[in-house]
């Protein structure tokens, strides 16, 4: 993610058709564009659609973004209201399925088996979208505290009280089967 400032000069070059702009704007936020949709869509895949079909939406709109610098606010909430779209969408279409494709791993991580990645992707449907968003945004994405509060407009300490529930409730589903310190 960048800082306000540099989105604010992104914003503006983009505004005037500079293509480089909108390539970094949507270099930048892309991720969490995708984590966002994740949290509420819940397929990897969809979330994937969902998050360059808002890129796309956003770009086409850019000259209502009235704060340049609030542009992450601005995009992730187009994000969050399109995922809900389509989400609605797909309960008409479709009944609830496995889903076959596992979460991408973050550049770095180390590898999870393919039953991991499921119990991870069934763990984070137990949460509330806003638990989801949060610490998608702040695990994977690693957004402060701050950056996560000022999006949301809850405080910094809601932040963290979402990420503390989240992440029992994480606990609490996978430890059954996460490996013991013990290696049994």
């Amino acid at each position: 993610m960048l800082d306000p400032d540099a989105t604010a000069v992104l914003v503006g070059r983009a505004k005037r058709g500079d293509r480089d702009a909108f390539a970094g704007l949507a270099r930048a936020y892309l991720r969490a564009s995708w984590a966002v949709a994740l949290a509420v869509v819940g397929r990897p895949a969809d979330a994937e659609d969902v998050a360059q079909d808002a890129l796309l939406a956003a770009f086409a709109k850019l000259d209502t973004c009235r704060e340049p610098r609030r542009f992450a606010a601005w995009l992730l909430q187009i994000v969050r209201n399109r995922a809900r779209s389509w989400l609605d969408q797909r309960r008409l279409r479709d009944v609830p399925a496995v889903e076959p494709s596992p979460l991408p791993d973050p550049a770095g991580s180390p590898a999870v088996e393919p039953g991991v990645r499921g119990r991870l992707v069934a763990a984070l449907a137990l949460l509330t979208p806003m638990q989801r968003e949060i610490v998608l945004l702040h695990d994977l994405e690693e957004w402060t505290h701050a950056e996560i509060a000022g999006w949301l407009s809850i405080s910094e300490v809601m932040s963290r009280q979402h990420l503390f529930q989240a992440r029992r409730v994480l606990r609490e589903r996978l430890a059954p089967d996460a490996p013991r310190e013990d290696g049994r």
